[in-house]
């Protein structure tokens, strides 16, 4: 039986904004929740978000955010500060250059993704695609954000932010293509980027425990300035 909630808000994520075929990118799912409550949030996915669907957003007993469909639970968010240590900003054609070597130009799970999807023409996926810098033991990408993501006021959307840290973490901690699903994610952004703005977006391993394994992401502005960082937990389901 699910808990009592008290609702807040609904909220629902267009096709657009795909990870897998028929769920949500996971980063973009857990900026719309961070959007909603303004602040620094771990989101937690419990199972795949169901696109163009009124999803429910609320609070537990205990103050745990909860978002939920019918009976199902498909995700949590807890309040919690991020500490995490970003590595030092590649320059932006350093990126453009690994982003030659992204895996996914061979072999993608969900070209149709929303951030690294290579079926995604500009102005309608991020095309994220963060190949790797092996001197520096991460991977990088270029990303210069179009007018799709603006806020209105000449900068990305703080959602966008979010999913921006997604997947570069998917390929900083998969070398040989497993399957992974994110599991939990805790993203910050210092400063919202400029649209047009030319930034560089990274990711880096963390720890791995047996299926789990820990990322860190990060994106860089045109400055060389950190914007905004997460740490991603992936999890290789059972049986795969």
């Amino acid at each position: 039986m699910r808990e009592a909630l008290s609702i807040m808000s609904t909220l629902t994520i267009a096709r657009r904004f795909r990870g897998p075929a028929d769920s949500a990118n996971g980063g973009y799912f857990a900026g719309r929740i961070a959007a909603e409550v303004a602040q620094t949030v771990t989101v937690r996915l419990l199972r795949p978000p169901p696109l163009d669907t009124p999803l429910e957003l609320g609070t537990l007993p205990d103050g745990t955010l909860a978002v939920t469909h019918g009976e199902d639970s498909i995700g949590t968010a807890r309040p919690a500060p991020l500490s995490l240590a970003s590595p030092p900003a590649p320059a932006y054609f350093e990126a453009v250059e690994a982003s030659r070597r992204y895996a996914g130009f061979h072999h993608h799970r969900f070209p149709g993704c929303f951030v690294c999807g290579t079926e995604r023409p500009r102005g309608d996926g991020m095309r994220i695609f963060a190949g790797r810098l092996p001197e520096r033991g991460l991977v990088a990408a270029p990303w210069v954000p179009d007018p799709s993501l603006d806020q209105g006021d000449d900068k990305v959307r703080p959602e966008f932010m979010s999913a921006a840290l997604d997947c570069p973490g998917f390929y900083a901690v998969n070398l040989d293509n497993r399957m992974m699903l994110l599991g939990e994610l805790t993203a910050h952004v210092n400063r919202r980027v400029r649209i047009g703005e030319r930034c560089t977006v990274v990711g880096w391993p963390l720890q791995s425990d047996g299926r789990k394994h820990g990322a860190g992401t990060a994106v860089f502005g045109e400055d060389g300035a950190l914007c905004a960082s997460a740490r991603a937990l992936w999890i290789e389901p059972k049986g795969t």
